[in-house]
């Protein structure tokens, strides 16, 4: 940037002084609520996995995992600011009814991450600890609502060694 004299000075001033306000405004925007940098946090280990965010009484989803429940379970989409930051999709459902909507989406073909709260929020001032307790997807699932009891649910492992090769085959639905 040259600084020319008279209304040089005042233009480039006047450039400088916007180029601040954007940094700072681009700052601002970056900053995350204690509740979404946890999510982030365990949406980041489980990325391709619709993440079931346990929120109180509800599980709550965000972003695009929103959009994806609100199409496949047939819920209400809306939006939620995200502190300084624009606005982020959500999407919830009030945990009780974790059993109509699991099956739904593992059905529908989706790896489910739930995440729980794993101590008691009256027992603590700060953000509530969290943690994924089941990983539900459509190859494996042991829930009862999930799974079809009247037919045949597979699970196969191979075990490759140098000598040997190990099959195994177990029904986990009809025994």
């Amino acid at each position: 940037m040259s600084w020319n004299l008279g209304d040089g000075i005042i233009s480039s001033f006047v450039k400088l002084v916007r180029k601040l306000v954007k940094v700072a405004k681009d700052k601002k925007e970056k900053k995350e609520t204690p509740l979404m940098k946890q999510y982030n946090a365990i949406k980041r280990k489980h990325p391709d996995a619709l993440l079931l965010f346990r929120v109180g009484d509800f599980y709550e989803t965000f972003g695009e995992d929103a959009i994806t429940a609100s199409k496949v379970l047939g819920i209400v989409l809306t939006h939620r600011k995200n502190g300084a930051a624009a606005k982020m999709e959500l999407a919830g459902f009030p945990h009780h009814s974790i059993d109509t909507y699991l099956p739904k989406l593992v059905r529908a073909g989706f790896r489910v991450a739930i995440c729980d709260q794993l101590e008691d929020p009256k027992a603590t001032k700060t953000i509530v600890k969290r943690g994924v307790t089941e990983l539900v997807t459509p190859g494996v699932s042991l829930n009862e609502q999930v799974l079809d009891q009247k037919k045949n649910n597979f699970l196969a492992c191979i075990q490759f060694g140098k000598k040997n090769l190990g099959l195994a085959f177990l029904d986990i639905s009809t025994g």
